[in-house]
């Protein structure tokens, strides 16, 4: 598995941006795939953006889809999510993930779990 650590959650209000950050640490030659995703209780985890590490093909669900942009440093193994137009119902814990496979549909989507997520970052978007 491989460390991950996310930052950047806070409070904004809604049509506001914020971006998150994810340091990965430790050897990141066996990951194909890294995303990240969102979770709150009661709800399903909900797969948000995912990238290739050898390709950089990103993938984006529909609900993020033209507000949110994943984007990957190679040279510090930092992934990224730039999130704008920020909407109440984007209120939510998001966390950052890696999988040792390529980026499959039904891991991006939030159905089966990647190989390694962080700890989560909160993001609270007010009306």
């Amino acid at each position: 598995q491989v460390p991950l650590v996310e930052s950047g959650g806070d409070t904004v209000q809604a049509g506001g941006s914020l971006r998150l950050s994810c340091a990965a640490s430790g050897s990141m030659a066996s990951v194909n795939c890294m995303g990240w995703f969102r979770h709150s209780p009661g709800k399903r985890r909900e797969g948000l953006a995912a990238i290739g590490t050898r390709g950089g093909t990103s993938w984006y669900s529909d609900s993020v889809k033209g507000r949110f942009t994943i984007s990957l440093d190679k040279s510090t193994n930092t992934l990224s999510l730039e999130m704008r137009d920020l909407r109440p119902e984007d209120t939510s814990t998001y966390y950052c993930a890696a999988d040792r496979g390529l980026c499959r549909a039904d891991v991006i989507r939030g159905d089966v779990a990647y190989t390694s997520s962080g700890q989560g970052t909160r993001v609270t978007v007010s009306p």
